[in-house]
């Protein structure tokens, strides 16, 4: 697999959308670019299916022109069903599962907003695991300047991919433990994880029924209001806050633990430029987070849920699973019910503290993951990196995680220079605070791109 070298800058949607309204471009001339993009050699792996046909023909519809997406390409991941398409989570167990009779909401949503499908994307196998890696069908290297290819983050990796390489403006994915964040961390985009409960979530193969999140990676903050916008059905209220009025939380514990030097570069540079133009950021303590391992024991709530819906399927198929998922999954048979509820109670209070100390706070800052994307050739398929794999996971899930256990919203967006490999910056608080989480975006990613 060759390494992929970052495409230039390219216009987002938002940028697009005006473009089409000038006539300098055609939702065509867009379609058949993101075709082009989605065929070359930094896509490879990306697509399980592509659907170039269908997409010129709603990239012509006259009537998908004044909507949000504009007969624009969107990706799906392989997790959402899509009318007449098999579903199969990147999964070579449900490769003979019955096609899906209807779009899932989601996917229903994107269409009615002017969306050209551009194609079905690669993913870690059921969505468990934040590295990328799918030995099924391959993995696509994250979009970045590298003489080796690199993770491209999961499990939505795919996704990831298809709009960092230009092959989609939109990438819908999930985020469980950070599924949307870390490839966008990883390949420098932008990947806003909104309260859970705000996206249907059926029509999705379920990872955890409790922790899963309808959500998508986009080229700039104002094309993830866009999206979000068109996925929860609502209105992102506008802010009129000066850039001095935003307050933000800094919380050094776990957070900051184990930054490699180019994550850690790309964080002290971001603060200094965000104080620099005024904002307010407070160093704060939050003890809770010390009582993450209860949570994580048995493999925690996404474990035993994961394997609630996976135990029929494991009976007649288990030799067909990622080994590496298949034990994750299987974990969670190890919990009893009453942990469960118990683990269910003991996850509302914590809530309730960790919400408690951010009152006062429009978001809390820190790196979206620790460490820069690894070489693919270090946590490949093999029981010899085995070790090396799970630690890798537990890193780049560590940060991001957090988020989903507070029931949080949350974005990432990059903050490296053009010569680094790509990094995320997080703003993140709790449940229902998404619209000011966005709004904190726009002003963070105008602050670090002008200084």
């Amino acid at each position: 697999m060759p390494a992929t070298t970052a495409p230039p800058r390219m216009p987002d949607l938002y940028q697009t959308r005006l473009d089409l309204r000038s006539g300098s471009t055609s939702a065509t001339a867009q379609i058949e670019t993101c075709i082009a993009n989605a065929s070359a050699p930094a896509c490879s792996h990306v697509f399980r299916r592509t659907m170039f046909e269908s997409a010129r023909a709603a990239a012509l519809e006259p009537r998908n022109q004044a909507l949000p997406l504009a007969g624009l390409a969107v990706s799906i991941k392989d997790l959402f069903d899509i009318q007449g398409q098999t579903t199969a989570a990147g999964s070579a167990a449900l490769q003979d599962a019955p096609v899906a009779s209807n779009d899932c909401p989601a996917v229903a949503r994107l269409r009615q907003a002017g969306a050209a499908l551009v194609g079905r994307t690669n993913m870690v196998e059921f969505a468990f695991s934040g590295v990328g890696i799918n030995p099924h069908f391959g993995t696509p290297a994250a979009v970045c300047d590298s003489d080796v290819p690199r993770v491209p983050g999961g499990s939505s990796s795919g996704a990831a991919v298809s709009v960092a390489a230009g092959a989609a403006f939109v990438g819908l994915g999930s985020d469980t433990g950070g599924s949307i964040r870390i490839p966008a961390a990883l390949n420098g985009i932008v990947g806003f994880k909104s309260t859970a409960r705000l996206v249907p979530t059926h029509g999705a193969i379920p990872l955890s029924t409790t922790l899963d999140t309808v959500c998508a990676m986009t080229r700039s903050v104002r094309d993830a209001i866009t999206v979000h916008e068109v996925l929860a059905a609502c209105t992102v209220a506008a802010s009129t806050k000066p850039v001095h009025a935003w307050r933000l939380a800094l919380c050094s514990r776990l957070f900051l633990d184990g930054l490699d030097s180019t994550v850690a570069r790309a964080w002290e540079r971001s603060l200094q430029r965000l104080r620099a133009g005024g904002m307010q950021i407070v160093e704060i303590d939050i003890p809770e987070l010390a009582e993450l391992p209860l949570f994580q024991a048995g493999g925690g709530i996404a474990g035993v849920e994961s394997h609630a819906w996976h135990r029929q399927l494991l009976q007649h198929s288990r030799d067909l699973y990622d080994p590496r998922v298949r034990a994750r999954i299987e974990r969670g048979s190890q919990m009893l019910a009453w942990e469960y509820i118990d683990l269910l109670q003991a996850r509302r209070h914590w809530i309730a503290r960790v919400e408690q100390r951010l009152q006062g706070f429009d978001a809390v800052i820190s790196p979206t993951v620790p460490i820069v994307a690894p070489a693919i050739a270090q946590l490949a398929p093999g029981a010899e990196r085995d070790d090396a794999f799970f630690l890798t996971n537990g890193q780049l899930l560590r940060n991001t995680s957090v988020v989903n256990l507070l029931d949080g919203c949350a974005i990432s967006l990059p903050c490296h220079a053009a010569e680094e490999l790509p990094v995320g910056l997080m703003l993140w608080h709790a449940a229902l605070h998404d619209d000011a989480v966005l709004q904190l975006a726009l002003a963070v990613e105008q602050t670090l791109s002008t200084q």
